[in-house]
């Protein structure tokens, strides 16, 4: 495959992440921010996101299980963190999840909260194989774009919850 060719799948792949909304422009911001002197930028981003995000979803499964009763305060206060993190690599559906999971948060809403967090898990982890894949792509092409991935780093992706 030819380097134009190999830029334009990675392009392609990018694109569609976008248009199926699983990030927003923050990627692109971050994208941006990576340089010679910070060649592996995006990628420590998303590790710390995903290292962060992991422990949060731990938090927030456990808190859950505590329902006699649910402690909302807690709840949305961790579900915060993890909008915070969700939002700094532009994880869009993600984000949305964490809105709506507050929302049921803010009125004591503890079947909507449970629901929430069923459909926030499986954005994320929709996220995390794509993103995956991307920056698998982005390695394999030789950073085609800016981003890049390491093996080292696409196996502390797999996340357990």
């Amino acid at each position: 495959m030819d380097r134009n060719q190999s830029r334009r799948q990675v392009a392609a792949m990018k694109q569609s992440l976008f248009d199926q909304g699983l990030l927003d422009e923050q990627f692109i911001q971050l994208e941006e921010l990576q340089d010679d002197a910070n060649p592996n930028f995006v990628e420590e981003i998303v590790t710390l996101h995903y290292r962060d995000s992991s422990r949060l979803i731990s938090s927030i499964e456990q808190a859950l299980k505590e329902r006699n009763p649910l402690d909302f305060n807690k709840l949305d206060t961790l579900m915060h963190q993890f909008k915070g993190s969700s939002s700094s690599i532009g994880a869009k559906k993600v984000k949305a999840e964490c809105n709506l999971f507050r929302e049921y948060c803010r009125v004591g809403n503890a079947e909507g909260c449970m629901r929430s967090f069923q459909q926030l898990k499986k954005e994320y982890a929709a996220l995390r194989k794509k993103l995956e894949a991307y920056f698998q792509q982005c390695c394999l092409f030789g950073a085609v774009g800016k981003a890049s991935w390491t093996t080292r780093n696409s196996m502390s992706l797999q996340i357990k919850y």
